[in-house]
């Protein structure tokens, strides 16, 4: 294992700890046994056509897991599912249809998913997006929002029962190390106020990921449910490509493979060690703080107002639950 003052060397000073080489220094302690085998587990994951996504879908389903494809477009995820099978040698691949940024959609594919689906033990809040320009859902949610924290928050909790009875279970949710630049802004959400930068957007996007990933944590303490959100460093993905390509071109020699960005994803749904504690912020198989700038701390007040506009925003109403317990971040 990598020693602790290395580990946390290389973390700090982002460049060598996001990129290829922080995994390939760390990977080198790390036992090949810690994954365990997955038969009879169903995991479930979005965005899972390309990149983290498609790279996690096929070490899950080569550990022998039941694996739901989510997929926006019907015959890329039926790509995707023919490609793992044959990878993997494991025919349990299954597509479901959604797209994170239609509210519709989602109910739709949540009631299609409960019915077909006899239990849930890993569901992986994967997919994402980046938009240049201020863009809005079907439903007047601002795109990067709606895909990235409200579509997931529904997705998340319409899927909540069945994972209860599932228990003991696990929620991943992939964030992005450029949440440690921005805080929440409650009071504009949806970024109406101002320039729009695309970047920043999607950076606020995933600090509220890593908010919601601990009050799921806390709501759900004690029921063998575990909750935890992971950044994957830099990786070289299409979503990448198209979204930074000026930082792709100065980093590429850099960057992560998919299947090196995925690991953490991989090993949260497998290992032992993630299952006994939740609403952590992982990367690289070991937990990180959440903040590193004194100013990105969010409130106490924000992070209840959080909850309560992605609830409004969903249309999402659980009247038999009370409010998530909800403390100022650590």
């Amino acid at each position: 294992m990598t020693s602790s003052l290395l580990d946390t060397a290389l973390d700090r000073s982002v460049l060598p700890g996001y990129s290829k080489i922080g995994y390939r220094i760390r990977q080198r302690g790390w036992s090949p046994s810690a994954l365990r085998r997955l038969d009879g587990k169903v995991v479930l994951v979005t965005g899972a056509t390309s990149g983290l996504g498609l790279a996690a879908a096929h070490r899950l389903a080569g550990l022998g897991a039941t694996v739901w494809l989510v997929a926006r477009d019907r015959e890329r995820g039926e790509r995707a599912r023919v490609q793992i099978v044959e990878h993997s040698g494991n025919p349990d691949v299954h597509v479901g249809h959604c797209d994170l940024s239609d509210l519709r959609s989602i109910r739709r594919f949540a009631d299609h998913f409960v019915a077909h689906a006899p239990h849930l033990d890993v569901l992986v809040n994967n997919a994402g997006a980046m938009t240049q320009e201020r863009e809005l859902s079907p439903h007047g949610v601002e795109l990067t929002l709606a895909t990235n924290v409200i579509g997931p928050f529904l997705l998340t909790n319409l899927l909540m029962p069945l994972i209860v009875r599932t228990a003991p279970a696990r929620i991943v949710n992939v964030s992005s190390g450029g949440m440690y630049a921005q805080r929440i802004k409650t009071h504009d959400l949806q970024s109406a106020r101002g320039r729009f930068d695309g970047a920043t957007v999607y950076a606020r996007t995933k600090r509220a990921q890593v908010i919601l990933t601990e009050l799921w944590a806390q709501q759900l303490a004690g029921t063998g449910i575990a909750v935890h959100a992971m950044h994957p460093g830099w990786v070289d993905t299409a979503g990448l490509r198209s979204s930074l390509p000026r930082f792709r071109k100065w980093t590429r020699p850099l960057l992560r493979t998919a299947a090196e960005g995925a690991d953490t994803l991989v090993w949260l749904c497998a290992a032992d060690e993630p299952g006994v504690s939740s609403g952590g912020f992982w990367h690289d198989r070991r937990r990180r703080p959440t903040h590193l700038l004194p100013w990105t701390k969010e409130t106490a007040e924000e992070r209840e107002c959080l909850w309560a506009l992605c609830a409004a925003l969903s249309g999402w109403r659980d009247p038999g639950s009370p409010s998530p317990p909800v403390t100022a971040a650590a």
